[in-house]
């Protein structure tokens, strides 16, 4: 695995300190440049290429009644993405990244988890290895979304077997569950917690799925050995990431998180992985949605470190 490169980051943080502001002065945004300085290896940071990748995939745990919609609203989606008329279409064209998105054989949801493991292994791996080659190594920064019918009740299972607890401390509504589709949520995931005791990122990922959740942390992967910054959006797509901190607890050192999701389990897992997040602003859509309106600050903050003056070029002081 890469790591980051301290002397540009170093670099980065002279140059901030050098700008026509008080030192500071400009607080998260400062950090955020220095992050992507680097995490690119370079003293000013660029953000020519932005990509933005949604991975789509269905799931068997709908059985349960855990989602008020039909898993053929994930195909209706992708198809809504690739046609521009969904939020991120709309985000991303603002903020200017490439948006791609990436259906897993969805004509074949993973089992139920409450039943039986929800992928094999070569299956993981599959999904895992259409994430990475999903990567564009000569992008600048990596934005991850998913959509998935059923895939808040994944990242509620995923959260818990990761950083411990019991459903209700990971379940929330996702697309609007009312009770009793909340107590299905609730019941599928002590289910699942009793009957899978995953030890690896492996084991996790087959145990509960899905195909997006594994092909989010192929990309995760992929861009450390790139040495790519990542925006990784709200709660499913965080829980997904976070699968990896089991086999290595640094695993997302090069990941931000784009904003805090409404979602309640988000909370507790951005505070379990000890980040950040760049917005919190009551969003709940996934789609990468949160990470696209991140990536606005982030170009904010870089034009900022970049084309500020110094107080020597200004003639101040």
């Amino acid at each position: 695995m890469t790591g980051f490169d301290q002397q540009a980051a170093d670099a980065a943080r002279a140059r901030q300190d050098s700008l026509t502001k008080p030192p500071g002065s400009l607080g998260r945004l400062e950090e955020l440049a220095v992050f992507m300085a680097g995490w690119q290896g370079r003293a000013v940071p660029r953000l020519d290429h932005a990509q933005a990748v949604v991975f789509a995939g269905n799931h068997g745990i709908v059985a349960q009644g855990v989602n008020p919609f039909p898993p053929e609203v994930t195909a209706q989606m992708v198809q809504n993405f690739r046609a521009g008329g969904a939020a991120i279409n709309q985000l991303c064209r603002v903020a200017g990244a490439d948006l791609s998105v990436v259906p897993l054989d969805l004509d074949h949801p993973t089992r139920d988890f409450t039943q039986d493991a929800a992928m094999d292994a070569a299956e993981g791996k599959a999904a895992m290895r259409i994430g990475a080659e999903s990567v564009d190594p000569a992008a600048d920064v990596l934005l991850l979304g998913e959509m998935g019918i059923g895939n808040s009740t994944i990242a509620a299972v995923q959260a818990a077997s990761v950083f411990g607890g019991q459903a209700q401390d990971w379940v929330g509504p996702g697309t609007g569950a009312g009770s009793a589709i909340l107590q299905n949520k609730l019941r599928a995931v002590d289910a699942g917690l009793a009957r899978h005791r995953p030890a690896s990122v492996a084991e996790t990922l087959a145990a509960f799925g899905g195909r997006e959740q594994a092909a989010i942390c192929g990309a995760v992967l992929r861009a450390r050995e790139l040495r790519l910054p990542v925006i990784l959006d709200g709660f499913i797509c965080t829980a997904a990431a976070a699968v990896l901190t089991r086999d290595d607890p640094a695993a997302l050192a090069h990941c931000l998180i784009g904003h805090e999701s409404a979602e309640p389990g988000h909370r507790r897992l951005i505070s379990a992985l000890g980040m950040q997040p760049v917005l919190s602003l009551d969003m709940r859509l996934g789609e990468g949605s949160g990470a696209a309106v991140a990536l606005m600050v982030l170009r904010g903050a870089i034009a900022c470190h970049e084309g500020m003056a110094t107080f020597a070029e200004a003639g101040i002081g």
